[in-house]
């Protein structure tokens, strides 16, 4: 017996800076999410599963649309007459009393599990039982540990816990119905299909496995989203054991985050060398997706006065979209070097080193007053799209440029270019 497992499917979600890209790309772009679940459905059909179980937020927020409803509804129709079960539990971002629906009636082998108390379904597949156990969010903040309300005791066959949830402390997602992994571990269930986490992770196993699958398709050039999505497919043996989830790639477009040195390169003809190899790369691994690229440019050298003054000629060289699947350059971060000893000009007697030592000793509290008064944008692209690991930390005194924080280091690389020349 095989089942699938998903989550965090949220259908027809806007994607990141839409309005930003080429006309076909925002075209494949706005329907990636849609045709990830057609995937996911045509999946299940091929690979005879008995059912598909969705692990909360089908839908990303209240105001659920029609085409992601009607989608959805009419893909659980397409498995419920091949004789396969939907199993739906709703998250923080489709709570059951949020939002509104389309659809009244859904088909005969969809199970919805409402909010309260955790509901159970049985059934049987080549005499094998298996229950599957799930309760919905009734609202989006949801702050009980559902794990909680599962049941202690069981009766015989398979048991699949369905649930919405954050375990443990995490950094990468907000807080909903937490809980922790023994209170998973304590529980009869052979499987836990969880939701929620939107990177893919198999969290202990065996008996139980606790697994998120992650989100079927990845929104934004994040590192968070820039790997493989899809869901996981699970095996059980006629004697009830359940094998390790194995993944399954439903995306249509992936997101892709190269670090690109610009070390030893001579000119904008070797970097495109470098741009276009890594590009061949990308799309043989991507195999038969598009693909977005948000590279970062890294390293010291000549190059770097050049890519200070700006990357439109690598985007006019690196040409648009012309084929399909395809792939296409988004903004050009560049964190380069000049290739100068910085470290020098610091300690140098002049007006330059007097400015690259006044930035080394910015506190944290400076530099956030200072992007307190930027425009938004202008901020955001300074913390985050032009700065190495894009966060403000703690800044002390320093003794080399290597050692600074990714923000002063970068300051000091702007000071020296308005300076000395050769940049902006």
């Amino acid at each position: 017996m095989r089942f699938l497992h998903a989550a965090d499917l949220h259908l027809d979600t806007p994607v990141a800076k839409l309005r930003t890209y080429p006309d076909e790309v925002a075209r494949v772009l706005r329907d990636a999410s849609l045709d990830a679940f057609d995937r996911l459905v045509q999946t299940a059909l091929d690979k005879r599963v008995a059912a598909c179980l969705f692990a909360g937020d089908v839908y990303d927020g209240a105001d659920r649309g029609t085409r992601a409803q009607l989608r959805f509804r009419d893909g659980l129709q397409r498995l419920s007459d091949a004789g396969i079960r939907s199993f739906i539990v709703h998250g923080n971002h489709d709570p059951v009393t949020e939002g509104w629906t389309a659809v009244n009636r859904w088909p005969e082998l969809v199970t919805i599990f409402g909010p309260g108390a955790v509901q159970s379904d049985t059934f049987e597949v080549d005499g094998l039982a298996v229950t599957v156990h799930g309760v919905s969010y009734a609202t989006r903040n949801e702050t009980e540990n559902l794990a909680l309300r599962f049941p202690t005791a069981v009766g015989p066959g398979v048991h699949i816990g369905l649930l919405h949830t954050q375990v443990g402390a995490r950094n990468d997602v907000r807080s909903y119905a937490p809980c922790t992994l023994e209170d998973l571990r304590r529980s009869p269930m052979d499987y836990w299909a969880l939701g929620h986490v939107h990177r893919r992770e198999t969290l202990a196993g065996p008996a139980p496995w606790i697994a998120y699958p992650g989100n079927i398709q990845a929104r934004r050039p994040s590192a968070f989203d820039a790997m493989p999505k899809g869901a996981v497919m699970v095996e059980v043996l006629p004697s009830g054991d359940v094998l390790e989830p194995a993944f399954v790639p439903l995306d249509v477009v992936r997101f892709a985050l190269p670090e690109v040195p610009i070390d030893g390169l001579a000119d904008i003809g070797e970097l495109l060398d470098r741009l276009q190899a890594i590009a061949d790369g990308l799309v043989r691994a991507a195999d038969g997706r598009s693909v977005i690229v948000h590279p970062t440019l890294t390293g010291r050298g000549p190059l770097h006065h050049e890519l200070a003054r700006g990357t439109e000629e690598l985007h006019t060289q690196l040409g648009g979209v012309d084929r399909q699947p395809f792939l296409w350059w988004d903004h050009f971060v560049v964190a380069t070097s000049p290739d100068v000893d910085l470290d020098r000009a610091a300690a140098a007697d002049d007006l330059v080193g007097a400015v690259l030592r006044d930035l080394a000793s910015v506190t944290a509290d400076d530099l956030a007053s200072l992007l307190a008064e930027l425009p938004s944008e202008a901020a955001t692209a300074f913390a985050a799209g032009h700065i190495p690991g894009g966060s403000i930390e703690s800044i002390g005194s320093v003794e080399s440029v290597e050692s600074v924080d990714p923000i002063v280091r970068r300051s000091w690389i702007l000071a020296h270019d308005a300076l000395v020349g050769g940049g902006s």
